[in-house]
């Protein structure tokens, strides 16, 4: 199980802003990020695209886990999961994937915070923080970011980020279903 863990597990910078701490997943994660899921679950799902049913068991944890250190090594995607600034408690996941080089220079912002931290500003802090890697690190030109348009808590996180609407992309996303 070590060795298995050594070769899945991301490696990455560490990110902070204001209230949050941004690094890669690892397999120590899984309880925390398991519990917060089922416990945020009634307030993610309406915004999320329909969970697998083994979605939170430990073997779908590591498929992601492998998934995550392959487009890292890569340069697709950045995964990070979110923590306050002490990097004790785990609040939710941030990631740039979709990362195009040569001539677009961009990537996609996705991410999700726990109900029990939500309307804090840890998700603005979060996005903040992606932002300054992705410009700052990644040396990226544009980084684009979606959601539902009813979602009016994300819209607010990005715009409170810098972010501008440029439009509506009719059914870009399977959300829910």
């Amino acid at each position: 199980m070590a060795l298995l863990d050594w070769m899945t597990e991301p490696a990455g910078p560490t990110v902070r802003h204001g209230s949050v701490m941004l690094r890669p997943p690892r397999a120590a994660d899984y309880g925390d990020w398991a519990d917060l899921r089922e416990t945020s679950r009634d307030y993610l799902q309406p915004w999320e695209p329909t969970w697998p049913a083994d979605d939170l068991s430990r073997a779908a944890y590591r498929r992601r886990l492998a998934v995550y250190a392959r487009e890292m090594e890569v340069g697709g995607a950045w995964p990070f999961f979110i923590f306050d600034a002490t990097g004790e408690r785990l609040l939710g996941a941030i990631t740039l994937s979709n990362i195009r080089r040569g001539v677009a220079e961009t990537g996609t912002l996705g991410y999700w915070i726990g109900r029990p931290y939500a309307g804090q500003g840890h998700a603005t802090d979060a996005v903040k923080a992606m932002l300054s890697f992705a410009f700052e690190t990644l040396k990226l030109h544009r980084v684009e970011a979606a959601c539902v348009p009813t979602n009016a808590a994300s819209r607010r996180v990005l715009e409170k980020a810098g972010f501008r609407c440029e439009g509506e992309a009719r059914a870009y996303l399977k959300i829910n279903g």
